[in-house]
């Protein structure tokens, strides 16, 4: 059985200069972490030249193919009719990527065969969860 889906996807990163790069990003959906998608930009896309990853929930993902939604870090908002807006907040500033929604909503029709969206609850392994808050960290 298939717990952890990835996708590559390509990604309009929009830049305050007129320049607009494409960056290769990977979407990533774990059952282990049923409420929350991964997305990944290689190390040539970012600031400091390292991979970086961004976790959000799933359900701002769906949410944001349709109307703008999201108040902290990420928020995300339809562009047009074929291409979706993920702006990701931070204190060195703000990245704007531009993806096609269809890709969004085929990465998420397969994630949906991992955990039916509204049944995560289901999937969360709280002794797991609770022995890893009380692991002692030394």
């Amino acid at each position: 059985m298939i717990t952890v889906i990835e996708q590559a996807v390509q990604a309009r990163l929009v830049a305050t200069a007129p320049k607009v790069e494409t960056v290769p990003v990977t979407l990533c959906y774990d059952r282990a972490d049923p409420f929350a998608v991964r997305m990944a930009f290689p190390a040539p896309a970012t600031l400091e030249g390292v991979e970086v990853s961004w976790t959000f929930a799933r359900e701002l993902l769906e949410s944001g193919l349709d109307r703008p939604t999201g108040w902290g870090d990420v928020r995300v908002r339809p562009y047009d009719v074929d291409r979706t807006t993920i702006e990701f907040h931070a204190p060195e500033g703000v990245a704007i990527v531009l993806m096609l929604t269809v890709e969004l909503h085929r990465f998420l029709e397969r994630a949906a065969t991992i955990v039916p969206p509204g049944l995560e609850h289901l999937y969360l392994d709280m002794d797991h969860s609770l022995a890893e808050l009380m692991r002692d960290p030394r």
